[in-house]
């Protein structure tokens, strides 16, 4: 036996031919699998009337303008701070879901499940199930085999095409952006990251299936540090299953050793020897199990969700405890409420931001002019954010303490149009008189002040006034 300095780190990737199966939870993931890809696909395409002068697709990454569309909402640069919050709702989420019931989003809902679900199912259509996969596999390559693994690969490679192509419409109009790829017109950019996600799509999803899950992805190796003796996850009772035997052998368990749960496990993976690294937790092997415990008239749940606290009770043959107690504990709660926390901060900080949003710099060099008559000049640069579907006119204005007159360069009225959805930058002028105190006082409090001429709406931004001391 080679010693462990000798065994290789990456070991060769051997040939797993997934049986189908049928049952809730492969239904259940069917379902996963339309809705997610459905989502994924046709969502750039759905439509949002925002006025004429924004964009009117629902979902977009608009770069060149630095903006995000989400239906009616709509995130600026500055409010990059609503991205950072759905990103650590997205980890406590996986948490949260982690510690209550393992791998369920590797499961279900990864990606990389979702995807390797759907080119396993072509596969399954073209060359057939387990079995007459792995003929194919030990045959030798003659006109049929050369017929049946070009199909498959070519269905594949439009499936990753497809998925590539749908990843750029998120960042610009999407009808615009397809006519553009048919002509050639498009940037090179969007080929270039249509190349790249076509390529590791069909080369992850049909080639690197479990090793994308075993080498590349760190969750396996963080989700020990999620789950606890209460987590429920997809096991096997073993003290009712073992020993192993057939049917009718005397004292024999009720696992029959028929192979069904490694046969349909997409990891290639015996669940009987205990908890993996690999278990994904796709409880494909429950169902398996279960259709043979109906065939040969055995109770259900051989293999199934299971808590490690649970063990003691069931070898005992007392009940476990209810699914409930094993969600509502400590670390979920709190999970769960540091989620909720976040999202209501979000959707209050989303409520109450105001469609005007105002900056003020003073400008440093010079910090101030003395003019031909004596008065002490400021200049400032406003910057005007109108977040409106339509221009909106905003009237400026200053309050302090003491005597000062506000000008705008270049307009002869303190009033600035702001074009839809965008922002405005407005050299502003601040002059205190050579009898006012403000001329002669190093620092003086002033607040400038923009109305929405339309409706009302406020906002205002404090700075300071810099006069000459004598």
């Amino acid at each position: 036996m080679p010693s462990p300095e000798s065994q290789p780190l990456y070991a060769p990737q051997e040939p797993i031919f997934p049986r189908r199966v049928s049952g809730f939870f492969r239904t259940f993931k069917w379902w996963i699998m339309a809705v997610t890809l459905g989502i994924y696909y046709l969502t750039p395409w759905i439509r949002w009337d925002r006025g004429p002068s924004l964009p009117d697709q629902a979902v977009l990454v608009d770069l060149a303008h630095r903006r995000f569309y989400f239906f009616w909402i709509e995130i600026w640069p500055h409010e990059f701070y609503f991205v950072a919050g759905l990103l650590i709702m997205a980890g406590l989420g996986l948490f949260l879901f982690t510690s209550a019931l393992g791998r369920v989003w590797c499961g279900y809902a990864c990606p990389q499940t979702v995807w390797t679900d759907l080119f396993i199912l072509v596969e399954r259509w073209i060359e057939g199930d387990r079995n007459a996969r792995v003929r194919l596999w030990k045959a030798k390559w003659d006109a049929r085999k050369w017929r049946l693994r070009l199909t498959k690969w070519v269905v594949w490679l439009l499936i990753a095409v497809a998925t590539g192509g749908a990843w750029v419409f998120y960042f610009t109009d999407a009808p615009t952006l397809a006519v553009n790829l048919v002509r050639l017109e498009a940037p090179f950019i969007a080929y270039a990251t249509i190349a790249v996600l076509t390529a590791t799509t069909f080369l992850f999803g049909g080639f690197m299936r479990e090793q994308v899950c075993i080498y590349m992805c760190p969750w396996p190796r963080i989700q020990g540090a999620m789950m606890d003796d209460d987590t429920l996850t997809v096991a096997y009772r073993d003290w009712r299953g073992e020993p192993r035997g057939k049917k009718r052998v005397e004292g024999a368990g009720d696992c029959i050793d028929c192979m069904a749960c490694v046969n349909v496990c997409p990891m290639g993976i015996d669940i009987r020897d205990g908890q993996q690294m690999e278990c994904i937790t796709c409880a494909l092997c429950i169902d398996a199990c279960d259709d043979v415990m109906d065939k040969i008239g055995k109770p259900r749940g051989l293999i199934d969700y299971l808590a490690l606290s649970d063990e003691p009770q069931e070898r005992a043959g007392q009940p476990p405890k209810p699914i409930i107690q094993h969600i509502l504990r400590p670390r979920t709660v709190i999970y769960t409420l540091m989620w909720s926390f976040i999202g209501f901060a979000l959707v209050f900080a989303l409520f109450i931001r105001s469609e005007i949003d105002l900056t003020v710099e003073p400008v440093r060099n010079p910090m101030f002019v003395v003019q031909s008559d004596g008065s002490i000049r400021n200049s400032y640069t406003l910057r005007l954010r109108n977040k409106h579907g339509e221009p909106r006119e905003f009237r400026v204005s200053l309050t302090s303490d003491e005597i000062l007159r506000i000008d705008l360069e270049g307009e002869a009225t303190r009033v600035i149009t702001v074009p839809a959805d965008s922002t405005t930058s407005q050299r502003v002028y601040v002059t205190a008189r050579p009898q006012d105190p403000a001329g002669s006082i190093n620092h003086t409090d002033l607040r400038f002040w923009v109305e929405d001429v339309s409706d009302g709406a406020r906002a205002f931004r404090d700075s300071s006034f810099n006069g000459k001391v004598n």
